[in-house]
């Protein structure tokens, strides 16, 4: 297994193979460039650290210009461990090389995609838990509607149960969407197709790991 990191472009349309329309969403994945490699005999487990997409060097602080020094490496804005990479891929990666769309996926690959939805603000009951709202308009519920109802236990235990399902923060967490299948691949572009969608907005980072 293997992963890459990558931004969301936005979503288009494609023909496959037997002339079946395909809703995808275009990723820009890569080029992603090892910053660190982590082994089992010196911290105690096997990782890649990758680094993706420049950042001026006055913006890092010194910890993270020493960090990306040490490998050569142009600084980079994101930087996300990956435990995915396994035998001969992992023994062939090196701190400083670079890793490409077309080194990682082939059309027909499976992957999954962890992002960050959308940010909602502060939302009601209806809107973040799909409640049908209290009453009706014929019983006088004139400004009662898209209200949670009761939420009390009674004398017993005289309190709210926690996990009640109430308005709040809505959005804004990471959102893993499995098992899209990748359609394209345009190395040239260091763009990938998958099928379907996913959580997050357009320019949203997202993590493509390789099932």
């Amino acid at each position: 297994m293997s992963a890459l990191l990558g931004k969301k472009v936005g979503m288009t349309g494609i023909f496959d193979a037997e002339g079946q329309y395909v809703p995808v969403t275009v990723i820009q994945a890569g080029p992603c460039y090892v910053t660190q490699i982590k082994t089992k005999a010196a911290d105690g487990y096997d990782a890649v650290q990758l680094g993706f997409e420049d950042i001026a060097e006055r913006k890092l602080t010194k910890p993270e210009k020493g960090h990306f020094a040490k490998t050569g490496v142009q600084p980079k804005r994101y930087v996300k461990e990956f435990r995915t990479f396994e035998g001969e891929k992992f023994a062939a990666l090196t701190p400083g090389s670079a890793i490409s769309v077309s080194d990682i996926f082939n059309e027909g690959d499976v992957v999954h995609v962890s992002s960050t939805s959308k940010g909602r603000g502060f939302q009601g009951v209806v809107k973040r838990h799909h409640f049908g709202g209290v009453g009706s308009t014929t019983h006088g519920q004139s400004d009662r509607v898209r209200a949670p109802g009761s939420i009390g236990a009674s004398s017993y235990p005289s309190r709210v149960f926690k996990g009640q399902r109430m308005g709040g923060r809505m959005g804004g967490t990471r959102v893993t969407t499995r098992n899209l299948r990748v359609m394209k691949v345009l190395p040239e572009q260091n763009l990938v197709l998958v099928s379907g969608s996913f959580a997050g907005s357009k320019n949203q980072v997202v993590e493509i790991v390789k099932a």
